[in-house]
């Protein structure tokens, strides 16, 4: 399993500690210091099975001052400014063998 976060986001150090405490292996690393490729940022999308804009953080303050509530970006515009601005992609992020997972999981539904 692998688990993308910021280390100083309180959802991210919730949901690894309770993957840790059942003892599974994961994988952690902070896209802040090691961003997202465009293909990996898609790769991750499709894997959601949602839209991009489906995993913006719609409260950060990059997410206002790009307007992105008022202006019609293309799927593609959406993972451009991500890979740009990290902020906006909301988090944690948690891999399994073919599935993403989103923000606040409930980790028992990841097995």
């Amino acid at each position: 399993m692998k688990i993308y976060h910021k280390p100083a986001c309180i959802t991210c150090k919730k949901t690894i500690s309770e993957i840790e405490r059942d003892d599974t292996d994961i994988e952690k690393r902070d896209f802040f210091k090691e961003p997202f490729s465009e293909a990996e940022l898609k790769k991750i999308v499709k894997m959601t099975g949602n839209k991009p804009s489906k995993l913006l953080r719609k409260r950060d303050k990059m997410y206002k001052k790009l307007d992105l509530e008022n202006k019609k970006e293309t799927d593609t515009q959406i993972i451009k400014l991500m890979v740009k601005h990290p902020e906006l992609i909301l988090r944690p992020i948690i891999l399994t063998k073919n599935k993403a997972f989103v923000g606040k999981v409930d980790v028992k539904n990841l097995k």
